[in-house]
């Protein structure tokens, strides 16, 4: 196996300007993406961060440390080129959607989900013109068709920046409202985050935390919050 590791070789990322947008040059050097198209990006704020990035990496380039550029490589390699199937992708969250799925017992978590999650699906009718169903337990409900309808347009509507953050942000929540309630300035990723997990925090109220999965999950927590923040910048 190679221990080859990619070093700096540059002495300074800055920002160009390009037809569709704005670019990265190192040391005058065009960045591209892995599939080697060039790195163009809508916004002046997301190019500024992907240079940022670049130029806080120190001796080995570490692609763990560059959220932001790996959000546009992923909308221009893969996005772009595949935009309808991964829009579907998306909306197929709108039909399993978490806050759609409440417990059985015990009636204090019941009563805590609903209070967390009602007002999100009443978000959802009356802005995103989607009124979702909600059942108890874990046997799929249908949604009505509509509503589905509804919720597709939306998604297929985004560009493929749009797409790659809410991809994150939908995935890793397990809920398209609560992934376009954070696109749509509803409400922030760090609240998302606890709303996502209403069931996961009563189990470690009641239970105890596992270290590992408290790790795992302050990673999910981390990525999400890059969602968030590369939709802004893309929008800033």
């Amino acid at each position: 196996m190679s221990n080859w590791v990619a070093k700096r070789f540059w002495k300074a990322a800055t920002v160009t300007e390009a037809e569709g947008g704005f670019g990265v040059a190192l040391d005058g050097r065009a960045v591209k993406t892995p599939a080697k198209a060039p790195l163009i990006v809508p916004s002046r704020a997301l190019a500024e961060a992907i240079a940022a990035e670049w130029d806080a990496q120190v001796e080995k380039i570490d692609p763990g440390s560059m959220p932001v550029t790996r959000g546009a490589n992923a909308a221009i390699d893969k996005v772009r080129t595949q935009h309808a199937e991964v829009a579907a992708l998306i909306a197929e969250y709108g039909g399993t959607d978490l806050l759609c799925y409440r417990a059985e017992a015990p009636e204090a978590l019941i009563a805590r989900q609903a209070a967390a999650w009602d007002p999100l699906l009443d978000w959802a009718e009356t802005v995103l013109g989607a009124r979702l169903t909600v059942t108890q337990g874990v046997v799929p409900v249908a949604q009505p068709a509509a509503a589905q309808a509804a919720l597709s347009a939306r998604v297929a509507a985004l560009d493929a920046f749009e797409l790659a953050a809410l991809h994150d942000l939908v995935g890793i929540t397990g809920s398209l409202v609560l992934g376009l309630a954070v696109a749509l300035g509803r409400l922030d990723a760090a609240t998302a985050w606890d709303l996502a997990r209403i069931d996961e925090a009563w189990q470690i109220e009641h239970w105890g935390a596992d270290d590992e999965a408290e790790a795992q999950a302050a990673l999910k927590r981390e990525a999400l919050l890059a969602a968030e923040r590369f939709w802004a910048l893309h929008h800033s």
